[in-house]
C-alpha cells in the first residue's frame, strides 16, 4: 500500500452525476472545489488509517536514502531539487543547498521537526503515473480518502497547474482543477460506497498537464479510512468523579442511519491513548467505570455495521476518546520553586518555604485534603554558552545554534529555542537570517531568556548585461558585473565559453542565436546565476575579386575568394573556367584569404591569356552552412 504515496499531483472537480460507489478513487486525488469538499467529506466518524506509511515517516537526515521505490513512473533524486519526472522524500526544503527560484522552502505538515514529506516535479509528458489495487474492503461500506497537498510554487509565480484524470477500472470519472499557489497546506477528501460484493477497487491516475515551469507539488498525511455515522460518548471529553463517589456510566451516541445493524466494542488504553485493548464482553450501548483508584482512565468504542465488519479493522470506525478522572481524597504536593515564583492550591498562593495544608471542595463536591511541602531557592543567575554559525549565503538556511554549556542552576535544564524544546549539546540546524528567542530553565524554574541573532552576508549577485546582437563570426565580450570576487565560472551550454577562472573580459563566438547561462561561485561558496540572450545575424561575408593581375609584382598575383574569418571557416572547392567552359584551375579545402592557394593565372604551365574567366565555389560558414558562389572576373597582366 505504500504505492499510494505518489498522490502528489492530485486535485479534483466535483461532478454530481458520479455514482457514489466509484468515489473511492477520488479522495486520494487530493483537490476539489469547496462545494465538492463539503458535500463529499465524511460527516461522521472515521476508522483507523489503513495506510500507516501515509505520513512518510520521520528521520534526522534531510533526504531519505536509499530510493524508497514508492513512485512508479518516476525516478528518485537524492540530490534535490528534483528535476522534471523525479521525486524526493525530505523533512525540510529549507535545508537544501539550492532550490529553484520559484519554489517555496518549507517542512512537512506535522509537529514533528523530522517528519518527511514527498516532493514531486511533474514529468514533461502527460500520462498515467499511478495504478493501485486496494483489497480486503467490506461491501456496502462508506470510505474516505484524504491527503494534505501544497503547491510548491511561491504565490504569484503563475506556473503550470496540475490537471489530473481519475479512473476506476480504466473508466475516467473525474478531471481535476487547479491546485493554486497559496503558500499553505490544504486537506482534501472524498467519500465513496462499495457496491454489493465489491471488496477491492483499482485506482488509476493520469496527468494531463505537461511538466516544466510548474505542476510541482508536495504531499503529506495520506489517509484511507472507513467512514461511519457520528459516533460519540455522551457528555464532555473528560468526566471527573470522586474517589469515594458513584461509578461513572459512559453512554454511546450514534447519529445517522448509515448502519442498519450497529455493533460496538468498548476499548481501554493503559498508556494515555497510544494503544488500545478490547474490554471483554463490553459490547453494549453503555459501559460502567467502577475503578476507585485515583488517576486518569481512557475509553473509546469501535463501531461497525454488523458483527463481521466489527472484526475487520478496514470496515469499522472509532468513537471519540472519553477520559474519566478519579479525583483523589488525599494527596501531597512536594515542590521546589525559584524565588519570585508561586504555587497555587485552590484560592491560596504560596511563595515561601514551608508546609501548608488546605482542604478543597471541588465543583463535583469532592473533598480533597492537600499537603504542600514547598522549598523556595535563590535565583542562581543562569547563563548559557552558545556556538553560533551564521548562514553562509543569503539564500541558504545552513546557519546553526548550539547550547554548549549552562552555567549555574540545577539540572535537568529545559532549553527552548524558537518556541520549540531543544536538547543541550545538539546543534539546531536549518536556520536562516533572523532573531531567535531562547529560554533556559533549571529544574526549579529559575530561568534566563534572551535572543540570538543570525546574520547572512550581502547577497552575492552577478550581471552579464543586456541582450546582444552580433554578426555571424563576431565575438561577444563577457563582463560579470559582480559585487564580490568570483572563484569559479560554470557556463552552459558546455563548450561555448572556454573559461573557468577570471572570466571577466573573456570572449566567445556563437554560431547560432541562443542563451548563455552562468553559475558563478564566490570565495564563501555562494552561487549567483544570470543569463545572456544573444542574437546572431546571418550576414555571409564573402568577397570575390572582380579582377587580378598575375604579373609577379606581388600585388593581386592570385585569384581566390576572400572572406571575414571566422564568419567563413573554409572554401570547400574553387573551380575556374575560360569563356569556352574549359577548366583552367580546380582546388579543394582552401583556407580563406590565403592568396597563394588560389589560381596563379597559368594553364598547363603557360601564362593564360588576358580576358574574362568564370568561377564556381563552395563555401563553409561558422554555423555549418555550405553555400555555392559563382561569378566572373578579369585577368589583366
Amino acid at each position: 500500500m505504500v504505492g499510494i504515496l505518489i498522490f502528489t499531483f492530485l486535485s479534483v472537480t466535483c461532478r454530481s452525476n458520479t455514482p457514489m460507489s466509484h468515489k473511492i478513487l477520488f479522495l486520494v486525488v487530493l483537490t476539489t472545489l469547496a462545494a465538492c469538499l463539503s458535500a463529499q467529506q465524511c460527516s461522521g466518524n472515521l476508522g483507523e488509517n489503513i495506510f500507516e506509511a501515509g505520513d512518510f515517516g520521520s528521520g534526522t537526515a534531510n533526504i531519505l536514502t536509499p530510493d524508497p521505490g514508492i513512485a512508479p513512473g518516476f525516478l528518485y533524486q537524492p540530490n534535490p531539487p528534483p528535476n522534471d519526472g523525479f521525486y524526493t522524500i525530505t523533512n525540510d526544503m529549507g535545508a537544501w543547498s539550492y532550490i529553484f527560484p520559484s519554489w517555496d522552502a518549507f517542512s512537512d505538515n506535522s509537529n514533528d521537526p523530522n517528519g518527511y514529506m514527498m516532493v514531486v516535479n511533474a514529468a514533461f509528458s502527460p500520462g498515467k503515473f499511478y495504478e493501485q489495487q486496494v483489497d480486503d474492503l467490506c461491501e456496502n461500506t462508506l470510505y474516505q480518502f484524504s491527503a494534505d497537498v501544497r503547491n510548491i510554487l511561491s504565490p504569484g509565480s503563475n506556473g503550470l497547474t496540475p490537471n489530473v484524470s481519475f479512473s476506476i477500472d480504466d473508466v475516467t470519472r473525474f478531471t481535476s482543477g487547479a491546485i493554486g499557489e497559496t503558500g499553505r497546506w490544504n486537506t482534501y477528501g472524498f467519500t465513496f460506497t462499495t457496491a454489493p460484493g465489491q471488496t477491492s477497487v483499482v485506482l488509476a491516475l493520469s496527468n494531463n498537464a505537461p511538466g516544466g515551469n510548474g505542476n510541482d507539488l508536495a504531499i503529506d498525511n495520506i489517509s484511507f479510512r472507513a467512514c461511519g455515522p457520528l459516533a460519540r460518548i455522551a457528555g464532555e471529553e473528560m468526566l471527573s468523579i470522586c474517589e469515594d463517589g458513584e461509578p461513572a456510566v459512559l453512554t454511546s451516541e450514534i447519529t445517522g442511519g448509515e448502519y442498519d445493524d450497529p455493533q460496538l466494542q468498548w476499548q481501554q488504553s493503559f498508556d494515555d491513548g497510544v494503544t488500545w485493548q478490547d474490554l471483554p464482553g463490553e459490547m453494549g450501548m453503555t459501559f460502567t467505570h467502577t475503578g476507585r483508584t485515583s488517576g486518569f482512565y481512557y475509553y473509546r468504542y469501535l463501531l461497525a455495521n454488523g458483527p463481521v465488519n466489527l472484526t475487520n479493522n478496514k470496515c469499522r470506525v472509532v468513537s471519540n476518546v472519553k477520559t474519566v478522572y478519579v479525583i483523589p481524597k488525599r494527596y501531597e504536593v512536594v515542590d521546589t520553586i525559584c524565588e519570585g515564583m508561586m504555587v497555587a492550591v485552590g484560592a491560596s498562593e504560596y511563595r515561601q518555604t514551608g508546609v501548608s495544608v488546605d482542604t478543597l471542595l471541588s465543583s463535583l463536591g469532592c473533598d480533597s485534603i492537600v499537603t504542600l511541602r514547598l522549598t523556595v531557592v535563590s535565583d542562581p543567575d543562569i547563563t548559557g554558552d552558545f556556538t553560533v554559525t551564521d548562514p553562509s549565503c543569503s539564500y541558504l538556511t545552513d546557519g546553526s545554534v548550539e547550547l554548549v554549556q549552562v552555567n549555574n542552576g540545577t539540572e535537568p535544564f529545559r532549553f527552548t529555542f524558537g518556541g520549540m524544546t531543544r536538547s543541550l549539546g545538539t546543534s539546531i540546524t536549518g536556520l536562516g537570517q533572523g532573531d531567535f528567542a531562547y529560554r533556559i530553565a533549571d529544574r526549579y524554574g529559575c530561568a534566563e531568556e534572551g535572543t540570538i541573532s543570525l546574520v547572512t552576508p550581502n547577497p552575492f549577485a552577478i550581471e552579464m548585461g543586456e541582450p546582444r546582437v552580433v554578426d555571424l563570426g563576431e565575438s561577444i565580450l563577457l563582463t560579470d558585473g559582480t559585487n564580490d570576487a568570483v572563484t569559479s565560472y560554470n557556463f552552459s551550454p558546455p563548450g561555448l565559453v572556454d573559461c573557468t577562472e577570471d572570466c571577466d573580459g573573456a570572449r566567445f563566438t556563437p554560431a547560432e542565436s541562443g542563451t548563455l547561462y552562468l553559475v558563478a561561485t564566490s570565495p564563501r561558496g555562494c552561487e549567483a546565476r544570470d543569463s545572456l540572450r544573444y542574437v546572431v545575424v546571418k550576414n555571409r561575408k564573402v568577397y570575390p575579386p572582380n579582377a587580378f593581375s598575375p604579373n609577379g609584382d606581388g600585388i593581386n598575383d592570385y585569384f581566390t575568394l576572400f572572406a571575414a574569418v571566422p564568419n567563413v571557416t573554409a572554401i570547400n572547392s574553387l573551380n575556374i573556367f575560360d569563356r569556352w567552359g574549359g577548366q583552367v584551375f580546380g582546388a579543394e579545402n582552401l583556407e580563406p584569404n590565403l592568396a597563394a592557394s588560389g589560381w596563379d593565372g597559368s594553364t598547363d604551365g603557360e601564362p593564360a591569356r588576358n580576358g574574362v574567366y568564370y568561377y564556381t565555389a563552395s563555401v563553409r560558414f561558422l554555423d555549418g552552412a555550405v553555400l555555392p558562389y559563382a561569378g566572373s572576373f578579369t585577368l589583366l597582366r
